[in-house]
């Protein structure tokens, strides 16, 4: 199974959809899209997933959307102040870098930037639920890794559109790697692609090969 991550294409926060360059970058992302040979779509509730996902089903006749709850944009903040500089994970990565302190401290949810931040809340969120579709797919987690229990060993594709937070505390858990740290090395741009291939050999227990990670080469315009 491979699985294609895209974050949305440039969006209006506020109104939660896609601007005119956001709806652009939508549709030269669906057309790169054809060559993973997708066969099903999954996407996150929000409008601007939503629409980067209906570019590319509208492009290829590909039907349902099925939207996945757990893969909505992460909040940061405290509860009383959302989305304040001060609790911005990216941002806070950088502080404990510059610090000199490791980011891949185990502990990093007890650092007072993520103690009382809703965005270890929804980064938890991701971890739990990751590996409930990652199961209903047919990939069994086990201690580090990825148990195939798929019967057969067809290779096949599916295209999750969502958003750069809840896909880098996706990839987190999957590679085994704390989520500043990850916040650290991934910045992923609008549209940028990231594949994962998981083992088709039925009843192996593998991590899953990054083919690629931010692949937003469609956006440049010859």
């Amino acid at each position: 199974m491979r699985i294609v991550i895209v974050r949305h294409g440039e969006p209006d926060y506020e109104k939660d959809c896609l601007t005119n360059e956001g709806r652009k970058q939508a549709e030269l992302a669906a057309k790169r899209l054809i060559k993973e040979h997708i066969e099903k779509i999954y996407s996150s509730p929000l409008g601007r997933a939503r629409e980067t996902a209906e570019a590319f089903s509208k492009l290829t006749g590909m039907k349902p959307v099925e939207i996945l709850d757990f893969m909505k944009e992460i909040r940061y903040g405290r509860e009383d102040d959302l989305y304040s500089e001060a609790g911005h994970p990216w941002s806070n990565a950088d502080k404990i870098a510059a610090e000199g302190k490791d980011l891949r401290d185990p502990n990093w949810r007890d650092l007072p930037v993520f103690a009382d931040n809703t965005a270890t809340i929804d980064v938890d969120n991701v971890i739990k639920h990751t590996d409930e579709w990652l199961s209903g797919l047919g990939y069994v987690r086990e201690g580090l890794y990825y148990r195939n229990v798929r019967p057969d060993d067809k290779q096949y594709t599916v295209a999750l559109f969502c958003h750069g937070g809840s896909a880098t505390a996706m990839l987190s858990h999957i590679y085994n790697q704390q989520f500043p740290y990850m916040c650290s090395v991934i910045h992923m741009s609008f549209t940028g692609i990231t594949v994962l291939r998981f083992d088709s050999t039925p009843g192996s227990l593998a991590m899953p090969v990054l083919e690629l990670l931010n692949d937003d080469r469609h956006l440049i315009q010859e």
